[in-house]
């Protein structure tokens, strides 16, 4: 028979005790109905722009208001600031309902924060282009751009509005009364301004028309156009492969004669500039090794964009910027497919963010992948890796080779990352990833270092390709994507739109070196080559020559080729005699 264990007896409670406790919820349920916001659509439309005009446009309105002071600036002044607040509370007016309101206040909120701070650091304008550059940034870059301030940045001007919108509950009407709340403001926003817009109209218009880049300050409405443009153009190229072109492309005469492999390879520096290239004049030797080589410098190379997600892509199109458009640029093969359909053995090796459709089905690899290639953190590998097995590869080359090696370069902000502790010859150099921890000397210094890598790793390369040119026919292309800003006019880092682009993020390195048997190989008439590179270094060259170059160095014919931009077609053996024999026959 089993025991019955009597149930344990209830525990006493004091007198009171259950009424405290039942005071203390009903407090907790009061409190937090206290801190329940209620607000109509229309309202957290209209404290969501004012947010927004205040916290996110302080780079659009310095900018817009610099050469504007006395009373007509400040009018001017209240009159962007009016402006500002209309655009997004229209934008909003127009896309936002009960339902949506919330999530897109949120997420704007945070982009603009995210906006504002780059633009206020760095001078950023995020334009279509630039925003395309920061969705292809990969995740070692972005990571390189997180700080501390960045992090109270975000905390005050996005994690503060986002906890206020959480406490709002969204007050529901019917849909009448909805109709009527909505054209109600639409029809004051609209007044507003227009009212502004005559008030100012004179002031406004020519400041607009004078810098067409202001409209891509006013955040986040910047931000909503400019994805808008890139999801546009990215969506129409998606629908199309790339057309190809080039079809004619064949093997020049010259192929035939070869007795040797003959190796072009194409360096694209990554935001080195001119202005502080040892070569082109700068105070300080940050190309020493360079110095002592008998290579071509071109000291005013322009690019043909400002970013590389523009750059790239251009330098290796037949058409660029002469003739700038993106969209056929995107939307068609690249130098690479024109001369790998010539039977070229085209080969892209990257330690960068890739080649940005430019080798699209043709051999490519990272240096993150390679085993023994560089020392690396994470996907962040040293340029290094793009040339140590380079002896090796010249001992296996056959045929005509096309090789291009895209560099990390300078890229910033953490130039103290880019090259080895050896380098950092300039000091006291910026050892960190915030520049504005540091001072311009520091940034400039670590800057210099990194030229001085890259140097390094640039005449390496001509030598191994000098030291193997009995066994290989080769030439070197070095040529930076686009520069950089260090400070001047407020600015860092690159991006800025190409037409109001200041020149040091648009003047770039070059330099050219080739073997002595190059000429012959290419089919170019002997010592002709480089007086005709130096009288082309006198004057003005940009990445529109890259494209029609290459392939007069590969002897690659096809209708494309446009002998003026080709700097070595003066050079071209049937040329001269032709010319030779059109002067014997008259």
């Amino acid at each position: 028979m089993t025991d019955r264990v009597a149930p344990p007896s209830p525990v006493p409670i004091a007198p009171g005790t259950r009424s405290t406790r039942a005071r203390g919820a009903a407090a907790a349920a009061q409190g937090r109905k206290a801190f329940v916001l209620r607000a109509s659509v229309e309202q957290v439309i209209v404290g969501a722009a004012l947010v927004w005009t205040v916290t996110a446009n302080r780079a659009f309105l310095d900018a817009a208001t610099k050469t504007h002071g006395g009373a007509s600036g400040a009018a001017f002044a209240a009159a962007l600031v009016v402006l500002v607040f209309c655009a997004h509370a229209l934008l909003l007016t127009l896309a936002a309902n009960r339902w949506t309101v919330k999530p897109l206040v949120a997420a704007l909120t945070v982009a603009g924060a995210l906006a504002s701070y780059f633009a206020s650091a760095y001078g950023v304008v995020l334009d279509p282009s630039m925003l395309r550059n920061v969705i292809r940034t990969d995740p070692a870059e972005a990571g390189e751009l997180l700080s501390g301030r960045l992090l109270v940045h975000l905390a005050l001007y996005a994690g503060v509005p986002l906890l206020l919108l959480w406490r709002v509950r969204i007050v529901a009407f019917g849909w009448r009364r909805s109709a009527v709340r909505r054209v109600g403001l639409l029809t004051l926003l609209a007044l507003l301004l227009a009212g502004t817009v005559l008030a100012q109209f004179q002031p406004l218009a020519s400041r607009m028309r004078n810098d067409r880049s202001l409209r891509y300050l006013i955040t986040p409405a910047n931000l909503v156009w400019s994805l808008a443009s890139v999801a546009a153009a990215d969506a129409r190229g998606a629908a199309r492969p790339r057309a190809p072109i080039g079809l004619d492309a064949a093997a020049g005469a010259s192929w035939a004669e070869r007795r040797k492999p003959l190796v072009v390879l194409v360096v694209v520096g990554e935001t080195a500039r001119a202005a502080n290239w040892g070569l082109s004049g700068y105070a300080r030797q940050t190309t020493p090794e360079l110095a002592r080589l008998p290579v071509v410098n071109f000291p005013e190379a322009v690019s043909c964009g400002t970013n590389t997600e523009v750059s790239v892509p251009c330098m290796f199109a037949p058409v660029g910027r002469r003739d700038y458009d993106e969209a056929r640029i995107r939307g068609q093969e690249s130098l690479l497919h024109v001369a790998a359909r010539a039977g070229v053995a085209v080969h892209w090796r990257d330690n960068q963010s890739g080649c940005k459709g430019t080798c699209e089905g043709l051999p490519f690899e990272r240096v993150s992948s390679l085993p023994g290639g560089a020392p690396c953190e994470g996907e962040r590998c040293l340029d290094e890796g793009l040339v140590h097995d380079l002896g090796a590869r010249l001992s296996s080359a056959g045929g005509t080779q096309l090789w291009v090696l895209h560099m990390l370069g300078n890229h910033g902000p953490s130039y103290f990352r880019r090259y080895p502790q050896r380098f950092a010859r300039f000091l006291p150099d910026c050892r960190s990833d915030e520049l504005r921890d540091c001072s311009v000397e520091q940034i400039v210094n670590a800057y210099d270092n990194a030229l001085l890598y890259t140097d390094h790793l640039v005449a390496g390369a001509i030598a191994q390709l000098k030291a193997r040119a009995d066994e290989v026919d080769s030439a070197l292309i070095y040529v930076s994507d686009h520069g950089e800003s260090l400070g001047e006019h407020g600015l860092f880092l690159h991006g800025a739109p190409y037409a109001i682009a200041p020149d040091v993020q648009t003047r770039v390195p070059m330099v050219v070196w080739t073997s002595p048997g190059l000429e012959k190989a290419a089919g170019l008439r002997p010592g002709c080559l480089e007086p005709a590179l130096r009288r082309a270094a006198a004057g003005r060259v940009s990445h529109d020559n890259l494209f029609h170059t290459v392939l007069g160095l590969l002897d690659v014919r096809t209708a494309l080729h446009e002998p003026a931009l080709d700097l070595s077609s003066a050079c071209r053996a049937e040329r001269a005699s032709a010319a030779s024999g059109a002067q014997t026959g008259s």
